[in-house]
This record gives C-alpha cells, sequence and structure tokens, in this order.
C-alpha cells in the first residue's frame, strides 16, 4: 500500500501489513547542540524535520509505503562539547544507536532504509553504521544529508555556502522560514570561518575541502558560529526548503524502486 504512515502511530499489526518489498523507512537524525546567540539548540531538529515534512507533503510513497521512523534528537556533536546546551552521544555509541534501530527495523521485514541527517557532525557515523547494516542485514541503506544537496543556483553567495557551516545565512534562513519565533533577530551576527580567512590569503588547507583538519566549533570561531547569519530571509529559506524537500522526496521514492538484486551479496 503506497502512501506514508508514522511508525510509532501504528499498533503491530497495522505495521506488518504495511510492510512489503517496496517499504522504505527513513530514519531523521539531528542534533541537540549549540547554535550560537541567535539560533535555538533545537535548530538541527526543527529544520530536519521540517525538510521532511516538506518532502512528505509532495506525494512522497507512490512507489510503496514510506514509514517514518521517530526522529534519532541527539546525535554525535564532540565538535560543539566546549559550549553550554550541547547534548552528545560518543561517536561509538551513536553508531550503535543508529545500527541497533536499523536491525529492528530489518527485524520488520524492511530492508530499505534511508537515512536523512540534519547535522554535519553526524555524517562519519553514519557512514559506518550504514555500512555494517549493509553487510550485517544485506540492506539498502541510503545516506541523505540536506546540507550536501546543491542548493538552487545563486541561493547565497559562494563564500558563504562554502565557509558559513554552523549558524550562518543557510541555517538561519531554514529556521525563518520554519520557526520564525525561535530566531533571535536581535542577535544575528556576521562570524568569519577560520576556513574563509586562511582561504582569503590563499591557503588552501581548511576545515572543509578534499583535505581538511579535524576542528572543534571554537577553533572556526569563538561564538561557536561560522557564516553571515545576517545575509538570512524568511523567503531565502522559503526557497531553499522547497528545493532540498524536492530532492529528499526523490530520493525516498528511488530507494522505494531500486532493485535489491543490484546488491551482491
Amino acid at each position: 500500500m503506497a502512501g506514508h504512515h508514522r511508525w510509532d502511530a501504528l499498533s503491530a499489526p497495522e505495521l506488518d501489513a504495511l510492510v512489503d518489498d517496496r517499504t522504505v523507512a527513513v530514519l531523521p537524525v539531528a542534533a541537540v547542540e549549540q547554535h550560537g546567540g541567535h539560533l535555538p539548540l533545537a535548530t538541527d531538529v526543527i529544520i530536519g524535520e521540517g525538510l521532511l515534512a516538506a518532502a512528505l507533503a509532495r506525494s512522497v510513497g507512490r512507489a510503496g509505503t514510506v514509514l517514518i521512523l521517530p526522529t534519532l534528537a541527539i546525535g554525535s556533536s564532540l565538535e560543539h562539547t566546549a559550549f553550554s546546551g550541547t547534548l552528545s552521544l560518543a561517536p561509538e555509541t551513536a553508531i550503535a544507536v543508529i545500527e541497533s534501530i536499523g536491525t529492528s527495523v530489518a527485524r520488520a521485514g524492511i530492508r530499505r532504509l534511508l537515512i536523512f541527517n540534519s547535522h554535519g557532525g553526524n555524517k562519519a557515523v553514519i557512514d559506518i553504521a550504514a555500512l555494517k547494516l549493509r553487510a550485517a542485514q544485506r540492506m539498502l541503506v541510503v545516506k541523505a544529508n540536506y546540507f550536501r544537496f546543491a542548493p538552487p543556483a545563486d541561493a547565497l553567495p559562494a563564500r558563504e555556502l562554502a565557509h558559513g557551516l554552523h549558524g550562518g545565512a543557510l541555517e538561519t534562513s531554514l529556521m525563518l522560514h520554519f520557526a520564525p519565533d525561535q530566531v533571535r533577530v536581535d542577535r544575528l551576527e556576521d562570524a568569519q570561518s577560520l576556513g574563509a580567512t586562511r582561504a582569503d590569503v590563499g591557503a588552501t588547507l581548511g576545515p572543509e575541502g578534499d583535505a581538511g583538519f579535524a576542528w572543534m566549533a571554537q577553533d572556526l570561531h569563538a561564538s561557536g558560529v561560522t557564516g553571515n547569519a545576517r545575509l538570512a530571509s524568511a523567503e531565502q529559506g522559503a526557497r531553499l526548503s522547497a528545493h532540498f524537500a524536492a530532492r529528499l522526496a526523490t530520493l525516498i521514492d528511488e530507494a522505494s524502486t531500486f532493485e535489491l538484486d543490484a546488491l551482491n551479496d
């Protein structure tokens, strides 16, 4: 049966009746961590759930049933632990939690899992957990990080896209769209990242790129924010949301139609 359903709103027999060989489970993974003085600790949760809701509104599930798992709100946020309010699982714990959830999904007879991530620090642990699930459960595991989706053309200046990694114009715009009452607009700042200042003098080694160095948030800027939040707007947030949601909707539907026989055991 096509369509989408909340996993935790179903009874056990109802879930059993919905599962078939095209069913996709979607696991939203986020973080509760500092985002400077202008954004709440739940920023990544709000953005992730907002983008997923926007994707589901696009009739996701045409090919098969989509089951939305409860959001894993606390992720791996080691890089933000110097700041108050950050909640973080140890990387090893985060890997084990994601793997355990995926194993439970497989036990329900589902071999298609899409992990939708809204926090950069989760990417490495998701990569490892996904591979472990592929090896142990013979699952298709899709790793979808919205911040790695190509943005709309001319959405933001190239410099901001490259260096506004945390609490900058992109995240602030999305928050002005999804939860404007939670943005402290009187505290917006232009926090120039160490990566941006190094690029300005011609350095090629920075925190991101083809050969980045490990960093803590305070290494990039003392405030824990990187990017120019003053460039943000609700209008830009709506445009970014629509664009990212369309990409996510396509990925969910493609996960449902992916031929599992292409995965060789």
